[in-house]
């Protein structure tokens, strides 16, 4: 259908709906009829696909040959195990990854798209996907269009068609039918397409075409998304993993050839060996965990309102040193009441607070009667029409649909005696400029009787600039109003002028040209939005992590100020700069002044810009806010973009690498915490997989050097590996944060994962391990013991040392004994399901016969004990060293 050929009256002939909307039945109907309004369904998670990804690494192409040659030895019992090994691994793999993956994408699903509509005749706001032909859109600066719309109304409308045309210009929209045939999507300009971007403007629309009956639905027919980005940490860990892999391979060739050749020892019992050790001492078991950490640490954040849209995020939030925040709605409760107001003539007091319309209007403390005062009405007046938005009762309490700050204009006006809606039928609107941050005002044309007037509304410096009226009409009468406003300001209000004209007769349309001169001033009004409680808490523990606070906000200097020194942002003698000293400044200027400055005011989206690029240059890691479309060059220059889920515009929260459900500032700093705790677990994992197979790695190379058969068989070797590593180390990724995590300052970016003190931990640990399994070994042997009793001993000490140990990994510097194990459940019960797996394989006949074991004495159990406590002792010597140099460093 060639929509863009019809008139707006056969449009809405054919979509059978009318310029109120639908009602919600038939929308209802029309959704069972046309399907949701999405693209090409995403692929289903593949059950199969994730579980042959289990088997695609090299490692399990090592098990495999292992197995088909002990196979072909015939040795059974062997091959059994080796399969049985790769079989568990691939059940834990699939598990994992499954629940992984179901988990990120509900999460995706938390962010669709919202749109503004009209059912029954009232705006409302619904998922995009519930969108349906003959739906009417309401579309506004920097959403993204959610179908295919025939445009019935544009105001100033300009839309961004990038991604269809290609073209960088944005392209104006009407509203005519245009009657040429054969028309491309870029030359059908009274048509808005599906995921371009409204750049400025107003507009509504019929939706023409929904899903994949639209234009980007033909094109995306056959496109999927399959391209899966790994996180830098990822990949940084699978590149160390394929190392340690070499590293461990070379060793196992080292051990075969030390035993055949050296000591002549039997060749198929050291080709076992040689793999099974390879197996039992590479971490193949990081990159599930990894993935594990990572989906746990999102899922964490969704639950504290932090929806994560791109995985690095995860990691980079935990090193962040700078957060960039807007103030309005994020470090206040964007609950805006207005407390004071000037008309020109004096200043009055509005009383109550919120939304709900109850308060009286005083003047040195004494109520006023407004019926005479028509100055002070217009100042009302003028803020309830010049106004997008409305107040509604909801559940007994007012709320606000649109702007809080309009919200508070209406209040004001009902509080000042005006009627919303008698003053709309007195005063009908016929034509309205958005308002736009680059302007810093909103305008409409409104009707009166037989004469048409113009209401502005906006920032007093540039309102009061454009006025060429006043009362007294002299100078000092101008310089006195930006007085006033700046003593509103310093009481922390947030202050709007109000001006007006007469318009001609003639007059439909209104634009920026016909206000620039020759408006009346018609007075001021200061607001008050109260910070957020939490924010001033969660502004002190970020001081205390090592993160600094920067206010980026469009509001007056001294409003920011105030609100800034209420937060504990800056110090009391807080340095602030405005957008005009921003503009004078050169990028070196700015690059020295921004380490000194944590409050910015009256700047433009290109300054957040600015700023944060200076930022980063210092070699700060950079979060920032923001919610509108001139936002996003900040939000992507940064390291951590943040969109305002509630208020951010559509073109923010795909710049964006987080999107705030609730807006707070708070949320932020807890998302900061939940990437360190990420980090952290995944560093935990990663000590303890590697500390383990360098422990056993060494055991098995000692005693192949000294001419001894190695301390367990190929199959037990395996069965450690599947006791130890099978479940501890996911087990750790659920571990909570640990104390003290916010007090310590943020790692450095460039910080090598494999750090000089892991190395040192892995070198100590593995050590201790292998040592206790030797001497408990060799001791054994020497007191003539059986070598399978002898190897038993040597698995179960070996067994015993892990456990010990993935509790010792639980923190670098906090003793185990003051860290409650059920803490972390999932540890522990895992834990006690491997302690009870390995006593099965020791007195279980049947185990006995697989793994070659015998059970163990009370004195056998007695030595084990002695020996493998040594790990724990070591490991709290070597924290409580570390933990004296702390606090010797701080000392100092």
């Amino acid at each position: 259908m060639n929509w863009y050929q019809l008139r707006i009256n056969d449009v809405l002939q054919k979509l059978e709906t009318s310029k109120e909307g639908l009602t919600e039945k038939d929308a209802k109907e029309r959704l069972t009829r046309f399907g949701t309004n999405k693209l090409a369904e995403e692929e289903k998670i593949s059950k199969i696909k994730i579980l042959l990804h289990q088997f695609i690494s090299p490692l399990i192409y090592i098990l495999l040959v292992a197995a088909l040659v002990t196979f072909l030895l015939k040795e059974y019992t062997d091959a059994s195990v080796i399969i049985a090994v790769v079989i568990l691994n691939a059940i834990i793999g699939y598990i994992q990854e499954f629940k992984a993956e179901r988990s990120v994408r509900a999460l995706k699903r938390m962010l669709t798209p919202r749109t503004k509509v009209l059912r029954d005749g009232h705006e409302k706001e619904i998922n995009s996907e519930v969108l349906v032909p003959g739906d009417i859109v309401l579309l506004a600066s920097g959403s993204k269009v959610p179908a295919d719309i025939r445009l019935l109304k544009t105001i100033e409308l300009k839309i961004d068609e990038a991604m269809l045309t290609g073209e960088s210009i944005p392209v104006n929209k009407i509203t005519s039918p245009i009657r040429e045939d054969s028309l491309t999507p870029g030359d059908q300009t009274n048509m808005a397409f599906t995921g371009t971007i409204v750049v400025s403007g107003r507009g509504r629309g019929i939706v023409a075409e929904t899903g994949n009956r639209t234009v980007l639905g033909q094109i995306a027919k056959n496109v999927r998304e399959a391209v899966k980005t790994k996180t830098p940490l990822q990949a940084r860990l699978e590149r160390f993993a394929k190392i340690i892999g070499i590293i461990i391979v070379g060793f196992s060739g080292i051990l075969f050839s030390i035993g055949v050749f050296l000591h002549g020892m039997d060749i198929t019992e050291m080709f076992m060996a040689a793999v099974a050790t390879a197996v039992s001492a590479i971490p193949e078991g990081l990159p599930i965990a990894v993935t594990v950490t990572m989906a746990i640490g999102v899922s964490r954040m969704a639950r504290r309102n932090a929806i994560i849209r791109k995985l690095p995020a995860v990691e980079t939030l935990g090193s962040t040193t700078i957060i960039c925040s807007d103030k309005t709605g994020t470090l206040t409760k964007n609950e805006m009441t207005v407390k004071l107001v000037y008309d020109e003539d004096h200043i009055y007091e509005v009383t109550g607070t919120g939304y709900e319309p109850k308060g009286e209007i005083l003047r040195d403390e004494i109520p006023v009667e407004l019926k005479d005062k028509e100055s002070l009405l217009r100042v009302f007046r003028i803020g309830l029409l010049c106004n997008e938005s409305n107040i509604y009762l909801e559940d007994s309490q007012y709320k606000v649909e649109g702007d809080p700050t309009e919200g508070a204009l209406i209040v004001s006006a009902i509080k000042g005696g005006l009627n919303p809606e008698e003053e709309r039928k007195i005063y009908p609107q016929i034509a309205i400029i958005p308002f736009e941050s680059e302007h810093g005002y909103m305008a409409t044309l409104n009707k009166h009787h037989n004469k048409k007037y113009i209401f502005i509304k906006g920032a007093p410096e540039k309102i009061i600039e454009m006025c060429t009226q006043f009362k007294t009409n002299n100078i000092s009468q101008k310089k006195e109003i930006l007085q006033i406003a700046n003593t509103f300001a310093k009481k922390g209000l947030r202050v709007l002028a109000f001006a007006y004209k007469e318009a001609p007769d003639d007059m439909e349309e209104l634009a920026h040209r016909d206000i620039n001169l020759g408006l009346t001033l018609a007075g001021l009004q200061g607001m008050f939005d109260p910070p957020r409680p939490e924010v001033i808490q969660a502004i002190e523990e970020c001081k205390q992590a090592g993160i600094g606070t920067v206010m980026i906000t469009g509001d007056h200097a001294i409003t920011a100020v105030s609100i800034a020194k209420e937060l504990g942002i800056g110090g009391h003698d807080a340095r602030v700069y405005t957008g005009k000293e921003l503009e004078t400044m050169s990028d070196e200027e700015l690059f020295q002044a921004v380490k000194d400055v944590s409050v910015y005011a009256r700047v433009s989206p290109e300054h957040k810009l600015r700023i944060t690029n200076q930022l980063i240059k210092h070699g700060e890691i950079v979060a920032v806010t923001g919610d509108g479309v001139n936002d996003a060059p900040a939000l992507k220059a940064a390291h951590i973009g943040i969109a305002m889920g509630k208020t951010g515009t559509d073109v923010a929260k795909e710049a964006s690498d987080v999107v705030l459900a609730d807006d707070n500032f708070a949320s932020i700093f807890a998302a900061v915490e939940e990437g360190r705790v990420v980090y952290d677990n995944i560093k935990k994992v990663t000590l303890f997989l590697v500390s383990c197979g360098f422990g056993e790695l060494i055991a098995i190379l000692t005693t192949v050097s000294m001419g001894l058969h190695i301390p367990y068989t190929p199959v037990q070797i395996l069965w450690l590996n599947i006791v130890t590593n099978g479940l501890q180390d996911v087990a750790l990724a659920f571990d909570p944060p640990e104390k003290g995590i916010l007090q310590r300052p943020p790692r450095h970016p460039r910080e090598r994962f494999l750090n000089g003190i892991m190395i040192q931990k892995i070198l100590i640990m593995g050590f201790i391990m292998a040592a206790g399994t030797v001497l408990l070994y060799i001791f054994n042997l020497m007191m003539g013991a059986p070598l399978k009793e002898a190897r038993t001993e040597a698995l179960t000490t070996m067994v015993v040392f892990q456990f010990y140990q993935a509790f010792n990994c639980r923190s670098e510097r906090r003793s185990i004994f003051r860290m409650n194990p059920l803490k972390n459940p999932f540890l522990f019960f895992s834990m006690i399901a491997a302690i009870f797996a390995h006593l099965a394989v020791l007195y279980v006949p049947a185990l006995q016969w697989i793994f070659g074991t015998v059970p163990l004495t009370k004195t056998e159990w007695a030595g084990i004990g002695v020996v493998t406590i040594t790990i724990v002792i070591a490991v709290e010597i070597e924290k409580f060293i570390r933990r004296l140099r702390r606090r010797k460093t701080v000392f100092e």
